[in-house]
């Protein structure tokens, strides 16, 4: 049973859609203050700010009872998608701890649509942190067909790391060689 409701985590929802429109909008990696992630996509929903938070589900144990929660995908990490005005209403939530431009906007918005692919799909994730670059590889069949990602292996099991780049982070599941087809 959730404590909540869940939390809107795309805004608006075709934010990460293929389309690619001209635009004074810039893509912005923010790095909130503790625990502050949520609180901050609920601001800028209400001031209709495009944003991606990516969220996923947590099952735990309160006093002998399952409760299930989304928390953060990356830790103290809100993915803007804001005019300078809009970049400025942000900084001025005094959520924001830090924000960092995006200098690859195409790269970044096809790293976040391969993240809310993983996160879908409800397969066990893993974060991955300052990723090295490896052998980029492409899902052949099953749900997650299409999905690029890079094969690493971590205590002797094989998985598709898919990262953000531009963060040095990614989240990773098992995966066999034969699901795959190098790029």
């Amino acid at each position: 049973m959730p404590i909540l409701a869940p939390e809107t985590s795309l805004h608006p929802a075709n934010l990460l859609d293929d389309g690619e429109a001209a635009t004074d909008r810039r893509w912005w990696a923010v790095y909130t203050k503790s625990r502050q992630e949520k609180s901050l996509a609920r601001q800028l929903l209400s001031i209709d700010v495009p944003f991606y938070l990516p969220l996923v589900p947590k099952v735990s144990m309160i006093a002998g009872r399952k409760v299930k929660s989304e928390l953060p995908l990356f830790c103290s990490y809100l993915f803007l998608y804001a005019t300078d005005e809009e970049r400025v209403q942000t900084l001025a939530t005094k959520r924001v701890a830090h924000m960092f431009d995006a200098p690859d906007a195409r790269a970044i918005a096809r790293d976040l649509r391969n993240v809310r692919s993983l996160i879908a799909s409800g397969v066990p994730l893993t974060v991955e942190g300052r990723l090295s670059a490896g052998q980029r590889v492409r899902v052949k069949h099953g749900s997650l067909m299409g999905l690029e990602g890079v094969i690493v292996s971590r205590r002797g099991e094989d998985r598709l790391l898919v990262t953000v780049d531009f963060l040095q982070q990614g989240v990773s599941i098992l995966i066999s060689d034969f699901q795959v087809e190098p790029i």
